[in-house]
């Protein structure tokens, strides 16, 4: 995707990469070495998600955990039973990101596929900033976010449609989970299948690059 992108926004990219490994940890887990591709891999397609915009670097990020592959993720319930879950990253609330090495290269080898595990996670940074994991991030001005509400709400809701009757969409099915994930799902659709997306849900394409203040479908 780097090589996508104009010149201005190559050089914005790398002084984003820069402050990104100079204030983030990383660490390896189940085996994993951390090597100086892993960094600069993740951060670069997390800083994807800063670019054009003023930013404080994911703030309450301090550490990413990589795993080799997929890992389990366990849980205890109530009762005291635990269960495990197979998962590729997910994003701890004023903790952690955590991904899964090989989906983040799957990632960043494949950027037409509208997934991508780091764009994913980190967009859940940027909506966890104000506190909750709701689909609304910090938007520009108070007036924003009516208009936010009422095309992401609409568009979920659409998409909890198509997905219990199993029709396609350009976004996963995952999206449907939840409010949160649907805008994870939907920025890994803004930036790989732009055209798609300005297609089929013009108003949701116009309220992603209102906030990311990139248009994707301009890049060669």
């Amino acid at each position: 995707m780097y090589n996508r992108l104009p010149a201005e926004l190559k050089e914005q990219l790398e002084g984003l990469i820069n402050v990104f490994l100079a204030e983030k940890q990383f660490e390896g887990c189940g085996g994993q070495e951390i090597t100086d591709e892993i960094r600069v891999t993740i951060a670069g397609q997390a800083c994807m998600l800063l670019l054009n915009r003023k930013t404080k670097y994911f703030p309450k990020l301090t550490l990413i955990l990589v795993y080799p592959a997929a890992y389990v993720a366990r849980q205890a319930g109530g009762d005291g039973t635990v269960t495990g879950q197979s998962r590729q990253g997910e994003s701890w609330q004023n903790g952690p990101v955590v991904l899964a090495w090989n989906s983040v290269t799957g990632g960043a080898n494949n950027i037409k596929d509208g997934q991508n595990v780091v764009f994913h996670e980190f967009s859940h940074r940027l909506d966890q900033e104000d506190g909750s994991a709701d689909g609304a991030p910090i938007l520009e001005s108070q007036s924003c976010y009516a208009s936010w509400a009422k095309v992401l709400s609409g568009e979920y809701e659409a998409l909890r449609g198509k997905a219990k009757k199993h029709r396609r969409s350009v976004m996963r099915r995952y999206g449907a989970t939840h409010p949160a994930e649907f805008f994870a799902v939907a920025t890994e659709a803004f930036l790989e299948k732009a055209k798609q997306i300005k297609k089929k849900h013009p108003d949701l394409y116009e309220e992603l690059k209102s906030y990311y203040k990139l248009d994707p479908i301009t890049w060669r």
